[in-house]
């Protein structure tokens, strides 16, 4: 189900896709795309170069226009490694025609803190069903929903969560903290926090461990106090989120 903030559903998505015509389509509403606050919105082509992009990610790259990013990767235009691995997620979702949904990722930005994001992708095809680009928004994690009825019972799972991470936490701790039913509970979360329970485990580890990168601890002791069992555990699920090892994000943070 796509989020409100989320404009890839208004994209076609039957076969019959001309990527030139689907641009120059969308630069009718380039301004409106440009006042999504905190959504990044881009198309590339087949060859993951922007076509399309908004103000949002010129902003974050800290660039004056976009003709600045326009026909590039972002292997071009991100800092350090970051852009060849955002190049390489993008290859993939062309090369292998799949859907990149809802994947919780902790984004560097230029000039401010870390931020969490959920970022979806889109394979576009023509008309033969051949991919010919790609569309993608990235979210900014928004503020959880307190005026669900739900909440109380969701933020005590939250609060267990943050309190425990370093912990094995097991679903149906959490079903019995929240008097619910794994169902509800998964329903809840991604309504109240736009993210599944397990997403919101990860999201405290994940946290605490970008904050203890900044300091001289070796990495396999910030993986348990993390609540990772070794270092190669913790490695993988850094680098899943954040695109970067625990020890390429620490260089990143020396050289901000």
């Amino acid at each position: 189900m796509p989020t409100p903030s989320n404009p890839l559903h208004l994209l076609p998505t039957s076969n019959a896709v001309d990527i030139s015509g689907l641009v120059s389509s969308l630069q009718a509403i380039a301004p409106l795309l440009d006042a999504l606050l905190g959504v990044v919105f881009f198309i590339k082509d087949h060859n993951a170069r922007y076509l399309l992009l908004n103000q949002t990610l010129v902003q974050r790259l800290g660039c004056k226009d976009k003709q600045q990013l326009l026909g590039h990767t972002a292997e071009e235009v991100f800092p350090n490694r970051l852009g060849a691995l955002y190049t390489a997620q993008d290859l993939h979702v062309l090369n292998a025609g799949t859907r990149l949904d809802n994947q919780l990722e902790l984004h560097l930005y230029p000039g401010r803190q870390p931020g969490w994001c959920l970022t979806h992708k889109l394979p576009l095809r023509d008309v033969e069903g051949k991919i010919i680009g790609m569309a993608g928004v990235s979210c900014d994690l928004p503020s959880a929903n307190s005026q669900h009825p739900a909440y109380p019972k969701v933020a005590a799972v939250d609060a267990h969560i943050k309190q425990h991470f370093a912990q094995n936490i097991s679903l149906n701790e959490l079903t019995t903290i929240a008097g619910l039913s794994v169902a509800q509970l998964e329903r809840h979360c991604q309504r109240i926090f736009q993210l599944s329970p397990r997403q919101m485990i990860h999201k405290a580890r994940l946290g605490a461990a970008t904050q203890l990168l900044g300091e001289h601890l070796p990495i396999t002791e910030i993986a348990l106090r993390c609540g990772y069992t070794d270092h190669s555990a913790f490695s993988r699920q850094f680098k899943a989120h954040t695109g970067l090892s625990p020890s390429q994000y620490r260089e990143s943070l020396q050289n901000r």
